[in-house]
């Protein structure tokens, strides 16, 4: 009986084990869904990179937002379960003067799933509007702060080009 009880408990074991999978880690350097960039150029000289100083980010219904201070390009997550991203730009955001200017700016797109893997899910590929994919509207009154708009790629699938320029 002793033997017949080892002999169970050894193919009852392996049966267990072997139905177990090692885990799956989604590895650091994996593409995931990749965010907007864009980038700031003076107006009056389209060349030209321009710094935003004090520019604040954030979704109109919600409180918290993204800073940005002394750079010309930033980072923009999209929606993954919506096809239009709405977002208030301030420049000057810590300004009490009149320095301070929000322009509201709707993001329009289709979105498709991407399998990437068990461990590390889908991500989603955006493909912006060609011909509303990025208006500006002003929230206060009829000065914006960022003059032009140029859609240099629709097809946002990574992170390591430019999306949009906008001219201040």
């Amino acid at each position: 009986m002793n033997y017949s009880f080892k002999l169970f408990l050894i193919v009852g074991l392996t049966t267990l084990f072997s139905a177990c999978e090692k885990d799956d880690i989604c590895a650091p350097g994996t593409p995931t869904t990749p965010r907007l960039i864009i980038e700031f150029y003076n107006n009056e000289n389209p060349a030209i990179l321009r710094n935003v100083t004090d520019l604040r980010v954030k979704n109109p219904s919600q409180d918290n937002f993204m800073s940005f201070t002394n750079t010309s390009k930033i980072e923009i997550p999209l929606k993954t379960f919506e096809d239009v991203t709405i977002l208030e730009f301030t420049l000057n955001a810590n300004a009490t003067d009149v320095s301070n200017n929000t322009d509201l700016v709707e993001i329009n797109y289709t979105r498709q799933a991407i399998y990437v893997s068990r461990a590390c899910g889908f991500k989603t590929h955006f493909e912006l509007n060609p011909l509303i994919g990025f208006k500006i509207e002003d929230v206060s009154d009829t000065n914006l702060w960022i003059k032009n708009k140029n859609i240099l790629k629709t097809n946002i699938d990574s992170e390591n080009e430019v999306h949009i320029k906008l001219f201040f």
